[in-house]
Order: C-alpha cells, then structure tokens, then sequence
C-alpha cells in the first residue's frame, strides 16, 4: 500500500492505494500553509492511519520541483516553497517519497486510465485557472525528476490578431512575470479579460459560455478568438511531441462544445491528418491528481 496525496492550498486530498485502481479516497482536510511541523503531521496522521503497512508516500502539488537544485516551488504553501521537499519528507516520515506537479498527475492518470487509455504519447492539458499540461510517453512521466516540461501556457507565445475577423489582441501581462503568455489569455481568467477587451463587460467564463452556446453574437467572437490563440500553440505541440492524444482538464474542459471546436482547430493546424478526435474532455472517474500520484509513488516502490 501508498499513501498518495493531492495537495492545493486550501485542502490536502489523501488515498490509500494498492493499485491505481483501488483507490480508497479519503475526507478532506485543510492545508497547513505557513507552519512546516503542521504542514508533515498532517501527511503523518494520513499515514499512521493506513489499514496496513505503507511502502511509500507520493504528492501532487501544485509547483514544481527544480531539476538543479531539487527545491520545490510551490508560490500557495509558503512553508513547503524552497525546501528540497522530497528529501525533507523522507527524513521526517521515514517513508520513500515521490513529488510531482499536479498537471503532470493529471495526465499520468489520464493516460493509464482516462482518455489517454492505449495511446502512446499523451498531453495532459488543464485549461482552468491557468492553462498547464504533462506530457507521458509510454506510461511514463517525460519528466520524473521534476521541471518545466508541459508548461505550454507560458512564455510570450500568444498570437497578436486572431479570430475569423483578426481581431487585435493585447500582449497580456502573465503572474510569472512575462508578457504574452497562453496563461494570460486562454484561461478561465483569460477568456475574462479577452472578452472584455472585444465587448467591454465584466462577464465570468461561465457566463460567456452559456451566452455563446444561447446563440450570443459577441460571445461567439470572443470564442472564434480563445479557440485561435490555443490552437495554434496547441497544433505545435502535438507536431513536437508526436501526441495522439491530448485529454483536457480543468473548469473550461466541462464546456465540451469548446473543446470540440479547440479540437477540430487544432487538427487543421497539425501536419499529421487525425480522422478522430485528439483534444478531449478528461475521462477519469476519480480525482486524477490521486491516481496520477498513486501511479508514480507505485512506480518509485517497483524502481527500488
């Protein structure tokens, strides 16, 4: 048995799992963010609670881990940000301990056991609050020992004019630092801001996609804009990595006449010719940041 864990900044999700299947999910409970002691005793009760011995511990955070330096960045828990996290936890729980990014969780588990199921090369994509992705090749993470790998939604990448009438688009300011980023503009929080820009009203993404899908002439712009800003990246991506599948996660993935038309754009876009869907809606029935972390701390124990 593993203890896996799906941490975020206000709530630590925690399972017991023998296989990534057999998961019991367990209650919520809150994250310790500014008190390290608090932050272990929290993962300790979890653990010391298991049903039968535990072999290893596994989180999915919402940072990374640096390659170099093995320090995790982790910007919503304060008191985990700069530490070399793995090897802290083992020290203190006496347990092998397994860290990834939750986007990297995601598609882990969509590729064993959601839409990514019996497919090679899979992008995990998470269009919510942010835009994310994780990349596996062959049931395995590309980026084990932690970085930056499937971070699609950063750099200054996004387009200048876009849309059937080539509307102009600003270079948006990202919360990394940079301007131009796929973040700042095909998010939640994105199709916000890209909205207002076009139409001038403060309007939340799920009010834009119900206007849209009612037939609304100006939301329908604002998507025919979001959908050719992604989808271009996206297309470069899939020629890059060789995916065949690309499952999508987060808030906007619940709009799935979106993701249809962020699908059928991106295929148009990609040098190879798809007769089947590749974007998708996310398939997993359960929280795919535990079955993601269930499956890399269960490979850590089989490497051993």
């Amino acid at each position: 048995m593993i203890v896996c864990f799906d941490i975020g900044g206000t709530a630590i999700k925690g399972a017991y799992a023998r296989t990534p299947e057999e998961i019991q999910v367990l209650p919520r409970i809150p994250t310790p963010t500014t008190d390290l002691d608090a932050f272990v005793g929290a993962l300790r009760t979890v653990i010391e609670g298991a049903p039968e011995p535990v072999l290893a511990v596994s989180l999915s955070i919402a940072g990374v881990i640096d390659p170099d330096t093995r320090q995790a960045i982790v910007a919503n828990i304060p008191c985990i940000n700069g530490l070399r996290l793995q090897e802290e936890l083992e020290s203190r729980l006496g347990l092998p301990v397994a860290v990834a990014n939750d986007a990297d969780c995601f598609a882990m588990a969509e590729a064993g056991f959601g839409a990514g199921r019996g497919h090679d090369v899979v992008f995990g994509v998470i269009l919510g609050s942010g835009v994310g992705g994780g990349l596996v090749v062959r049931g395995r993470l590309i980026n084990e020992g932690g970085g930056y790998a499937g971070e699609w939604g950063h750099g200054p990448i996004s387009a200048t004019t876009a849309g059937a009438g080539r509307h102009s688009v600003p270079q948006f300011a990202c919360g990394c630092g940079q301007t131009g980023c796929l973040d700042a503009i095909g998010s939640a929080r994105g199709l916000e801001r890209l909205d207002k820009h076009l139409h001038g009203r403060d309007l939340s993404s799920i009010e834009i996609i119900s206007a849209w899908e009612g037939g609304d002439e100006a939301a329908a712009e604002t998507i025919d804009v979001h959908v050719d800003i992604l989808s271009g990246p996206l297309a470069v991506l899939i020629n890059a990595t060789g995916a065949s599948r690309v499952p999508v996660g987060g808030g906007l993935s619940n709009a799935a006449g979106l993701i249809t038309r962020l699908d059928e754009e991106t295929r148009g876009k990609t040098l190879r010719r798809f007769a089947a869907p590749v974007v998708v809606p996310a398939a997993c029935k359960i929280e795919p940041g535990l079955i993601g972390s269930a499956m890399l701390g269960l490979q850590k124990i089989s490497g051993m």
